[in-house]
C-alpha cells in the first residue's frame, strides 16, 4: 500500500469511526468474496491474498479442473484495495466499511481471470484510441415473498395493504408506495453508499421493480451495480421479504433486465464521437451499432450467463430475441432513444439482470469497439415491431457456450485465458443442471410415458 493511498483511506476510516473493513472482490458469477478485517489489520498494510481458483467457482460452489487456468499448485493472487471504492456499509450493525479490490499476480500485473480485471483490459483499448464509454444501466429485480422451499414456485410479497399484486402495474405509484417502507430505507442505504440511484418505476411484472443509475463512467458504474444487488438483498431481508436478480423468477411473468446506455466520448475534445459537428450520426456511431449486431450472438453468455436467462429471451414477453436496431423500437435487441446530439446512445437490451455487471459493460463495449474498429456497416433500421424476428441469440446456455467459444476477436478483447476458464465454468454449472429431474418431467411423464 502506497503511502498516498494508505493516507486516502486512513483519513475515511478515522473521519467515520470505522470498526472493520469489508475486503471484496467479485468472481466469475458476480459473488463478493473477500475478508473482513479489523481497521488496525487493514491499516497495517498487509496484502490481502486469496487463492486465483475461488475466481473459478459456478454459481452452486463447484469447481472445474482449474490446473490450465491457475496452475497445478492453486497459488495466491494478491488483492489490492482501490479506494475510490471505500463506502460506509450503512445497515451493518457496527460502523463497517467496504473496499473493492482489483486482482493482481505479485508482479503487479492484473489477473486475467478477474471480471474486473477484463473490464479493465476493454476500457485499455478505448483508451489507446483516444476514447472513454461512457454508460447508464437499468436494473429490473424482483420482490417476492420469502421462502424456505426451492420447489415451489415464488409468489408476490404482501404490501402495507395487505394484499399481494394480481396482476401488472407497469408504472404505477400506487404499486410502488405499497412497499413504502422498503424503498424510502433502500433510498436511505443507496444514498450512504454512493450509488447514484436516480429513479424507481414500478415494471411490468407483479412485484417487479426497475431503478435506473445516472450515467457515468463504465468501471464506476460496474462497481455501482455489483454494491447495489447487495444493497437490495439486505434491505430486503429487513423487511421480511425477498428479492430477486434471477432474469425469470416467475413462469407466468416478464423477465428482468439489466439494460446499458452506452456512449462514446473523445477524451482530447470532450464530443461524443456518435454526433458529428453538425448534430447528425456520426460513421463511428453506426459501426458501433455494427459491432453489436455482429458481436451480440457470441458474446450472449455474457449477458445470459445462466440457464434460466434464456427463459427470458423468449418472444412477446418484452425481452428481445433478435439483434435488429431500431429508432425508440423497444422489440429490437438493439435501441436507439430519442436524444440530441450531444446524448445520443444505443441500448443495449440483451442482458438480464442476472449478469455478472464487469462482464455486461466488458462485454457490450468490446461488440461496440469492434464494430468501430473494423469499420462495420449497420443493417438498415427496423420501423416496425421486431418481435416476429427470433433466431438470432443462442437458445440455451449450451449454444452460447459454443458460439462464444468460436469467436477469436471476442477472446482477443476480454482476453483468451479468461474467455476459456469462464466457458469451462458454465459448462459445469449446465452439466450439474442437466442432472435435475425438474417437476414437469414428474407431473407430465412418470404415469403417462
Amino acid at each position: 500500500m502506497s503511502p498516498a493511498v494508505g493516507d486516502t483511506m486512513r483519513d475515511f476510516l478515522r473521519d467515520h469511526d470505522i470498526h472493520e473493513v469489508e475486503c471484496v472482490i467479485a468472481d466469475m458469477t458476480g459473488i463478493a468474496r473477500g475478508k473482513i478485517l479489523p481497521k488496525d489489520l487493514f491499516l497495517a498494510g498487509e496484502q490481502m491474498r486469496l487463492p486465483k481458483s475461488v475466481l473459478l467457482n459456478t454459481v452452486n460452489g463447484d469447481q472445474p479442473d482449474n490446473t490450465p487456468y491457475v496452475g497445478p499448485t492453486d497459488p495466491d493472487m494478491v488483492c489490492a484495495p482501490d479506494p475510490a471504492t471505500m463506502r460506509v456499509v450503512p445497515w451493518a450493525s457496527e460502523r463497517v466499511a467496504l473496499v473493492i479490490h482489483d486482482c493482481r499476480n505479485f508482479d503487479g500485473s492484473l489477473v486475467d481471470l478477474a471480471p474486473r480485471s477484463v473490464l479493465r483490459r476493454v476500457l485499455g483499448k478505448y483508451a489507446a484510441r483516444g476514447w472513454t464509454p461512457v454508460v447508464a444501466p437499468e436494473m429490473e429485480f424482483y420482490l417476492v415473498a420469502r421462502t424456505t422451499d426451492p420447489h415451489q414456485p415464488l409468489i408476490p410479497p404482501m404490501g402495507r395493504s395487505g394484499f399481494t399484486e394480481q396482476g401488472r402495474q407497469s408504472y404505477s405509484i400506487d404499486a410502488v408506495n405499497d412497499f413504502d417502507a422498503f424503498f424510502l430505507e433502500l433510498s436511505a442505504f443507496c444514498k450512504q453508499h454512493e450509488l447514484g440511484v436516480e429513479t424507481l418505476i414500478h415494471e411490468a411484472g407483479a412485484g417487479q421493480m426497475e431503478i435506473n443509475f445516472a450515467h457515468g463512467d463504465a468501471l464506476e458504474l460496474a462497481d455501482r451495480v455489483f454494491l447495489f444487488k447487495r444493497a437490495v438483498r439486505e434491505t430486503a431481508l429487513r423487511h421480511g421479504i425477498f428479492a430477486t436478480f434471477m432474469a425469470k423468477p416467475m413462469e407466468t411473468e416478464p423477465g428482468s433486465a439489466m439494460h446499458v446506455h452506452q456512449s462514446v466520448v473523445d477524451v482530447a475534445s470532450g464530443h461524443n464521437v456518435f454526433s458529428n459537428r453538425d448534430g447528425s450520426e456520426s460513421a463511428l456511431f453506426h459501426r458501433f451499432i455494427g459491432g453489436l449486431e455482429k458481436y451480440v450472438p457470441p458474446a450472449t453468455l455474457l449477458f445470459a450467463p445462466h440457464v434460466n436467462s434464456y427463459r427470458r429471451l423468449s418472444r412477446f414477453e418484452s425481452a428481445p430475441t433478435n439483434v435488429h436496431w431500431g429508432y425508440d423500437n423497444r422489440t429490437c435487441g438493439i435501441r436507439i432513444p430519442n436524444a440530441g446530439a450531444a446524448n445520443r446512445r444505443v441500448e443495449n437490451r440483451v442482458p438480464g439482470v442476472d449478469v455478472n455487471p464487469y462482464l455486461a459493460m466488458a462485454s457490450t463495449l468490446a461488440c461496440g469497439y469492434l464494430g468501430m474498429v473494423e469499420g462495420l456497416a449497420p443493417s438498415a433500421h427496423t420501423a416496425d415491431n421486431a418481435e416476429h424476428v427470433h433466431g438470432e441469440l443462442p437458445r440455451n446456455l449450451e449454444d452460447a457456450i459454443q458460439q462464444l467459444r468460436a469467436c477469436p476477436a471476442l477472446a482477443e478483447m476480454l482476453g483468451p485465458l479468461f474467455v476459456a476458464a469462464f466457458c469451462e465454468v458454465k459448462e459445469l454449472e449446465f452439466a450439474t443442471f442437466s442432472r435435475v429431474i425438474s417437476s414437469w418431467e414428474r407431473q407430465h411423464l412418470m404415469l403417462l410415458v
